[in-house]
């Protein structure tokens, strides 16, 4: 017997939209393969009265209307590495200027947001014999065809990390700092996420 996660990929591959992969997603739910249903794959820690709005929205098939009303510009100006580190050492010298200094920005195609939605990392490099450790933030490709608030949400959560490496209060409290509507964000962004999830469109 096929694995039904196997299938489901080859279903994301191939680009199924609309009713049939909702269809199809729900089935392999209702039949035991999946623990969280997709609507609320992105949404899981979320009250139950927050995602039964969620649920009534996919139901009604609104979820993109609504989206499309909330964020009606179109897609930014930051489309490459270049752009992407200028906005975010702005952020940063503005913000966290005495945070370690970040020596590469750049989109990462290698991203699915289905585990990461953006990666800060310290690479150690040798230069003139001795060993550097260097600060770098990668950021889904992705966030290329998302509205600019989203992107700016996920620099600002990467900027974040240079002072607290934990998803700790201390953390949450910078974030809301460099940008007062991040919860608002982060919750927006999951539901493009699911959007797409259920649009059968690659994370």
């Amino acid at each position: 017997m096929p694995d039904p996660v196997q299938l489901y990929q080859q279903r994301l591959k191939r680009k199924v939209h609309g009713a049939a992969f909702i269809f199809y997603t729900r089935l392999l739910f209702r039949s035991g393969w999946f623990a969280v249903e997709p609507v609320f794959t992105f949404l899981s820690s979320y009250p139950e009265a927050i995602k039964a709005q969620v649920q009534s929205l996919v139901a009604q098939g609104r979820l993109a209307e609504v989206l499309a009303k909330r964020y009606p510009e179109p897609l930014h100006e930051i489309q490459n590495d270049k752009s992407l580190y200028q906005f975010t050492q702005e952020l940063k010298q503005r913000f966290v200027k005495s945070s370690p200094p970040v020596s590469k920005v750049c989109f990462d195609s290698k991203i699915h947001l289905d585990n990461s939605l953006g990666l800060h990392s310290f690479v150690s490099r040798v230069q003139g014999g001795k060993l550097k450790a260097k600060q770098e933030i990668r950021i889904s490709a992705l966030f290329k065809q998302l509205p600019f608030p989203l992107l700016k949400m996920v620099v600002v959560h990467e900027l974040a990390h240079l002072r607290e490496k934990d998803h700790n209060k201390a953390f949450y409290q910078l974030c809301q700092h460099m940008e007062p509507q991040y919860h608002q964000l982060e919750f927006d962004l999951r539901l493009f996420l699911t959007l797409r999830l259920l649009e059968g469109k690659a994370l």
